[in-house]
């Protein structure tokens, strides 16, 4: 894919702030002409920058509350078929190959730990899967994200942080009261 420039950063950024946005709204908040947004909008589909928009649908949403990673240890050479199998799970929402000890990384999604339980199985159940660890996510702590690298490619400011990681700074002098 080819290096994104300035412009194509701060488009994709004023969408990342408000997807629903209209071309003739992002040239509005940009200060581009609407042709301009949407060529670009068009190069942008054409660079592969924009991912799926199943990519934004609630698995919670759709009756799967539960999330859970699951690190797979495979037979290597069998590591093209094992991973057409697991694909074939519906449950299995994303799949990474990994270096280091575990050879696949699962993410799957389950309506409960009976449910969880009975898709584990069906993971071990694959020919020349080895064994499975399997981590209950306890609640997303940082979204998946764009925002920050975009704003790093466009050379924009950080917004202040609103998170847990914000602190209070402290005055930098104290005035001496009488004594």
């Amino acid at each position: 894919m080819q290096p994104l420039d300035t412009t194509d950063l701060r488009l994709l950024l004023a969408l990342a702030e408000d997807s629903t946005r209209t071309a003739v709204a992002l040239a509005a908040v940009l200060g581009l002409s609407r042709n301009t947004v949407q060529a670009r909008l068009a190069g942008l589909e054409r660079k592969g920058a924009f991912l799926p928009f199943e990519r934004r649908i609630s698995t919670a949403a759709l009756g799967y509350p539960l999330m859970a990673f699951v690190h797979v240890h495979v037979h290597q050479p069998s590591l093209a078929r094992i991973t057409e199998d697991l694909a074939g799970l519906p449950e299995v929402v994303e799949a990474h190959g990994l270096t280091g000890d575990a050879d696949i990384l699962l993410r799957v999604v389950a309506a409960d730990a009976e449910d969880l339980f009975r898709i584990n199985k069906q993971i071990l159940a694959v020919e020349g899967v080895q064994r499975c660890d399997t981590n209950l996510a306890m609640g997303e702590l940082i979204p998946l994200r764009a925002a920050p690298l975009l704003r790093r490619g466009a050379q924009l400011p950080q917004p202040p942080s609103s998170g847990p990681e914000r602190r209070e700074q402290a005055p930098a002098t104290a005035k001496a009261g009488p004594a």
